[in-house]
């Protein structure tokens, strides 16, 4: 399916979702439109988008359930390996700086390590932590969620395009997210 030059709408109420939801828009213009209309402006992009579309479709949404925490017990203090995660504990600069003595600078909290917290359970140590740490390090390359989009184009068009400039890949971002998702061709 090609156009000869498609154009963006504008975001007003004569939008239909299904239309909204054919383009890219940032979070920012997504939530001031959502405010323009009265609806809830706050969740990830990726929510927020359907909110949107179904307010446009006029039909019902039925917000995601999260899950919270009652423990907002967090660690602090010295740590050790012996030292068990609670049940909600977050990803804190505490626990960073642990793993940083643990792994070198080079220490970064992936996505695994914050699934691995997030599923803590109150039984397991940061030395399991560490563990899990170094055994998720030879999975080979990551799936990028679709909620990061743009990474996503990155890591595709420079294996696309290896000898590519960071100048071509900003315009062949920028031509990719002018179009519509339906004529969006190979990177």
């Amino acid at each position: 399916m090609t156009s000869t030059n498609p154009q963006r709408p504008d975001l007003t109420g004569d939008l239909t979702g299904n239309e909204l939801l054919r383009w890219y828009w940032l979070k920012d213009e997504l939530a001031d439109f959502a405010r323009s209309l009265g609806i809830r402006a706050t969740g990830s992009k990726e929510v927020l988008t359907q909110r949107l579309a179904a307010a446009l479709n006029g039909v019902s949404f039925t917000e995601p359930v999260t899950q919270r925490s009652g423990n907002k017990a967090q660690l602090s203090g010295p740590l050790s390996a012996s030292t068990v995660i609670p049940r909600g504990q977050p990803c804190s600069q505490t626990v960073r700086a642990w793993f940083i003595e643990q792994v070198g600078e080079s220490f970064g909290f992936d996505g695994e390590l914050r699934a691995f917290f997030a599923d803590a359970d109150g039984t397991q140590t940061l030395q399991d932590a560490l563990e899990h740490y170094y055994a998720s390090r030879d999975q080979g390359q990551k799936a990028i969620g679709s909620q990061f989009e743009y990474n996503r184009f990155t890591r595709a068009w420079y294996q696309a395009h290896p000898e590519g400039s960071r100048e071509d890949l900003i315009e062949a971002w920028r031509d990719y997210r002018r179009r519509p998702v339906d004529e969006r061709g190979r990177i």
